[in-house]
């Protein structure tokens, strides 16, 4: 069985239907998913955001809040991953938050799987295989 990592928005879509739901939740089989126990708090907050911008309900939330709790991933600890994030980070010249399931995928030689575009497009400039192997965007996931 394959790992990978997942990020929040990744995991988002299994409990808020938006773009790439399908492809989200069809992860969830035949796949051991890995995160930095920083996913947690990121679903939080989109959630937050969610309920702010009146995309969702509070009680919507709440529920979305309850089935990523009881979610099958495995949650990672951060510790011992934080000089390679801020490296990447300072390297991306993007935020370190994201670039702890980037330097996860490379500890574990996993595959990272995002819908974040802007950190996709930061990792495609960049010109760096070994990053480039590692991460691959939901929407080519399945692409040949």
């Amino acid at each position: 069985m394959r790992t990978l990592v997942i990020d929040a928005s990744i995991a988002i879509k299994w409990v808020v239907q938006e773009a790439g739901t399908p492809e989200a939740l069809a992860l969830r089989k035949g796949a051991r998913l890995i995160a930095p126990d920083l996913l947690t708090a990121e679903c939080a907050n989109i959630l937050w955001k969610k309920t702010q911008r009146g995309e969702l309900a509070a009680d919507e939330a709440d529920l979305a809040a309850q089935l990523l709790e009881r979610a099958d991933i495995e949650l990672m600890p951060m510790r011992g991953l934080i000089a390679a994030a801020r490296r990447l980070a300072i390297t991306l010249s993007h935020p370190a938050y994201d670039c702890f399931y980037l330097t996860l995928a490379l500890v574990r030689h996993a595959q990272f799987v995002t819908a974040d575009s802007r950190l996709l497009q930061k990792i495609a400039l960049h010109h760096d295989r070994t990053l480039s192997a590692a991460v691959v965007s939901l929407a080519g996931l399945n692409s040949p």
